[in-house]
Order: structure tokens, then C-alpha cells, then sequence
């Protein structure tokens, strides 16, 4: 079993900026890889940015250029630096991890931290 705990949400001015971790702990094994996911009220969950184990990286076009993904493989910890922040990045940020463990690939959730911009 794998915890993720996040934290770094909170309320803050359009253009302003915040930054997201998520520390994974327990039975890890090797991380297939790391990332952060939103959902807006009335919307689905959707890819924000991830890391793939290699160091390879993902971001969703609405976020490209102002929000940054890093990892800490020391500590089996992902950031999320989000700068220039717009009120249409409202969502409930929830972190992913996916692994593989013995025989078995697994996905984990973190409980999600709310991040709201205001205008």
C-alpha cells in the first residue's frame, strides 16, 4: 500500500503563483511515474503535468509554459511550481502515482488539495 500526502493549495490572485508537493510513502517499488491531475466543479479529471520514470514529461497544453513538474527521487516526492495562475485553474488537485510492485502495476490518489484563483 502506498499513502500520497499533498499539500501547497490554497487561495491566490490571478497571476499569482503557488507550488504543489506530494510525498509518497509505504510499499513503493518502482515508480512508473508521478504526476498531478484537476477537477473543476462539473468537469472530469483531467491531466495537469507528469514525469515518467526515465524523466520524460507531460503537461496539458492549458498549462504549458507556466506550470513546471520536478521530482525528488531521494525523497518520492513531485512538485508542481504553477505560475501566472488564472482563475480557470480552479480545480481540486489530486496527485497520481503509479508503480509496480512485486508482479503487480498499481495506481495510487492522493486526497486532492483545493487551489483557487481569484480575479
Amino acid at each position: 500500500q502506498v499513502q500520497l500526502v499533498e499539500s501547497g493549495g490554497g487561495l491566490v490572485q490571478a497571476g499569482g503563483s503557488l507550488r504543489l508537493s506530494c510525498a509518497a510513502s509505504g510499499s513503493i517499488g518502482s515508480i512508473n511515474a508521478m504526476g498531478w491531475y484537476r477537477q473543476a466543479p462539473g468537469k472530469q479529471r483531467e491531466l495537469v503535468a507528469r514525469i515518467i520514470s526515465g524523466g520524460s514529461t507531460d503537461y496539458a497544453d492549458s498549462v504549458k509554459d507556466r506550470f513546471t513538474i520536478s521530482r525528488d527521487n531521494g525523497k518520492n516526492t513531485v512538485y508542481l511550481q504553477m505560475n501566472s495562475l488564472k482563475p480557470e485553474d480552479t480545480a481540486v488537485y489530486y496527485c497520481k502515482l503509479q508503480n509496480k510492485y512485486g508482479l503487480g502495476q498499481y495506481q495510487y490518489w492522493g486526497q486532492g488539495t483545493q487551489v483557487t484563483v481569484s480575479s
